[in-house]
């Protein structure tokens, strides 16, 4: 394991790079002993029966995110997966009944198409849209590029019957299979074939369970860090599932309206009041309706940010948004209202909440409507820290977008 200096060791020396890819944005968060939340106070923040004293890690998190070594562990609690009042044992027989659920949703989705589970990624479409087998042998070559052109052949199941439901789906497969292919190619994790199966196979899975959302682009993008941070398929495929609580309203796009589009209108509302100057230029470049920052909201920066510094910005943001309930929440959302019934009048300590959080419970937006997500500040700060380069430099949107990296 990489020894920690006092200088702070850069967050992208732990997940090793192809040397042929230099280009992209450079690391500049880098993990300190002392600010950074370590192994050992990590693990010492559990009593012995396996309770996390959830407030005594926020903070840590918050200042100076997570050591890779554990980084992980610390996500699943981050993004609810499980209780920190729960114990160790709480938290086994919750894990593997999670991956039995997950192993009979992968079987459900390897009965519909043989490809889930197989080892193979299919990037062009199998089907017609109306549910016909594809028999070209070039397309099925394309989309089973492992086998051989003989094989491709026949390698079409013959499909008597499909609901709307699974031709939407097997629809979405090639187009996870082409994503698939272009994120996170820079990493050598991602050399190996098993890995990218193993993304694919999470992401298809998802798109099944997850009918009213499906698959869209920029989910391979929140998906791939899970992988590579935890061994297990099925453990990254709920926090994936558990991420996507969060997000999946920003993919919810209709002919009229993207999932962002509230928050592109606090944007611009944010910064029409920080920085009327910039919002003026933005508007006679024709970027008044913030289109541009939707990359920033749909990935969480990822595509701004080099690999490690954006997963330190995520746990920074899931830290100071954290919520003792949302466990509770996920899991039994009834029985959180009854109780919250009950016992009306008590609050929970102050310290178990992120400290964005405690700021909303203090201005009382939890009674109120929901509040702003801290991505909305984010993405107004880099504005805001770039408007001098923007207001004399960009000529055009294209130039909007580059300068935000």
């Amino acid at each position: 394991m990489m020894m920690w200096k006092d200088s702070g060791v850069p967050a992208d020396s732990f997940y090793e790079a192809r040397s042929e890819s230099a280009e992209g944005p450079k690391s500049k968060f880098k993990i300190k002993a002392g600010k950074t939340l370590s192994a050992r106070r990590w693990h010492a923040a559990f009593s012995p029966d396996g309770h996390l004293d959830i407030a005594s890690v926020l903070s840590r998190i918050q200042r100076g995110g997570v050591h890779p070594s554990i980084r992980g562990e610390v996500w699943e609690f981050l993004l609810g997966c499980f209780d920190p009042k729960s114990t160790f044992e709480e938290r086994e027989q919750q894990r593997e009944h999670r991956r039995v659920q997950y192993a009979r949703w992968k079987d459900l989705c390897q009965a519909l198409d043989s490809h889930v589970g197989s080892g193979r990624i299919i990037t062009a479409p199998v089907i017609t849209e109306d549910g016909q087998p594809i028999q070209d042998p070039l397309v099925l070559l394309e989309a089973n590029p492992d086998q051989s052109k003989g094989q491709a052949n026949g390698g079409s199941e013959a499909e008597p019957y499909l609901d709307k439901q699974v031709i939407e789906w097997k629809l979405t497969l090639h187009q996870i299979g082409l994503d698939v292919l272009r994120t996170d190619r820079t990493l050598v994790f991602y050399e190996k074939k098993e890995n990218l199966s193993k993304l694919w196979d999470i992401l298809a899975v998802y798109a099944w369970i997850d009918k009213d959302v499906g698959y869209c682009q920029g989910m391979s993008d929140l998906c791939s860090p899970l992988i590579i941070l935890l061994e297990d398929e099925a453990d990254a495929f709920w926090c994936f599932e558990r991420l996507m609580r969060k997000l999946r309203g920003n993919f919810r796009c209709t002919e009229r309206s993207v999932g962002v589009e509230n928050q592109l209108q606090s944007l611009a509302s944010i910064t029409q009041v920080l920085d009327p100057k910039l919002h003026q230029h933005l508007e006679t470049l024709g970027g008044g309706d913030y289109l541009f920052a939707v990359r920033m909201f749909m990935v969480l920066f990822r595509r701004e940010l080099s690999f490690g510094d954006s997963l330190y910005l995520w746990e920074m943001m899931w830290a100071l948004e954290y919520y003792p309930d949302m466990f509770a929440m996920y899991e039994e959302p009834e029985l959180l209202t009854e109780k919250n019934d009950v016992s009306k009048g008590k609050v929970k300590s102050i310290r178990q909440f992120g400290k964005f959080e405690r700021e909303n419970l203090k201005n009382g937006t939890k009674t109120s409507e929901a509040p702003l997500p801290i991505t909305v500040f984010l993405v107004a700060s880099v504005l805001k820290e770039k408007s001098a380069r923007l207001i004399q430099e960009a000529r055009g949107l294209d130039d909007v977008v580059k300068a935000k990296k």
